[in-house]
């Protein structure tokens, strides 16, 4: 289905069906369209509501893990979402989640993480993408898929079109170290709600022991793993993908609201 952007409140976003909400978020390099198959599958009986990141356009002092979770906060509060709703984070989306859980107990009802960040991670393949070199870019981007046909020409575009702004690619360093320094080992304990894991056993940039480290370290994490599937499950695995998550949901839906200790995530 074609993704309806809607714009209100200063917010870029889709909102689809209606229902029990999911509130799904995308990555670094990420766009609405990453989630395509899983508003497909789920605003049939959900209502599914995808937030625009503001990852190049956010002010430079801002361009932070803890800046991003305060817009997503912001967001939830003008679209006056329902006291406790489910999240579903993609690499550094994921990691937004996990903080956002952190610091607003009894808000998050369920999380699934995929590919996320907040361990550990391997931006790019370990370099950033070079400024003007298209081959290189598309090289870097195909790498966060198993299959890098997956990596169409409109998604190079897209990412070739942010190196060669200066403005844009300060913002997705400064995310990226953000990221980095944002490690949660120490806080992940306190998140007690059910976690879905959804792995691609061939992510190149949070590997499959990334996600063993989630499984142990989240006290009611699940863990499934998709085959010849990169970093981002959703877009290479949907069906696949939609199967673990329709099952979680089903399994947990009347999960208890969260509870953590009070004090922030670092």
């Amino acid at each position: 289905m074609e993704l309806r952007r809607q714009h209100q409140h200063g917010f870029d976003y889709v909102d689809e069906g209606q229902g029990p909400v999911l509130l799904l978020l995308h990555g670094l390099f990420g766009a609405l369209s990453n989630w395509e198959d899983v508003v497909t599958e789920f605003s049939t009986d959900h209502r599914v509501i995808i937030p625009v990141l503001p990852v190049y356009e956010m002010p430079l002092l801002q361009a932070t893990v803890p800046g991003l979770v305060e817009y997503v906060a912001s967001f939830v509060e003008k679209l006056r979402l329902p006291p406790v709703f489910t999240v579903l984070g993609n690499s550094l989306g994921g990691h937004v989640a996990l903080v956002y859980t952190l610091r607003n107990p009894g808000r998050v009802g369920r999380l699934v993480l995929t590919g996320s960040s907040g361990l550990f991670e391997d931006g790019m393949g370990g370099s950033f993408p070079k400024r003007g070199n298209y081959d290189f870019v598309r090289e870097r981007v195909g790498y966060t898929f198993y299959d890098p046909a997956v990596a169409t020409k409109e998604l190079v575009d897209e990412v070739f079109a942010v190196t060669n702004s200066n403005a844009k690619c300060l913002r997705m360093i400064s995310i990226a170290r953000s990221a980095q320094h944002h490690n949660l080992a120490g806080d992940l304990h306190r998140i007690i709600v059910p976690v879905l894991l959804v792995w691609g056993l061939n992510d190149t940039i949070t590997p499959p022991p990334v996600a063993h480290d989630f499984e142990r370290l989240l006290p009611q994490a699940e863990l499934g793993f998709l085959d010849h599937c990169g970093h981002a499950p959703m877009m290479e695995r949907p069906r696949g993908f939609n199967r673990y998550l329709r099952r979680f949901l089903h399994r947990t839906a009347t999960a208890a609201p969260l509870t953590v200790a009070t004090h922030s995530a670092h």
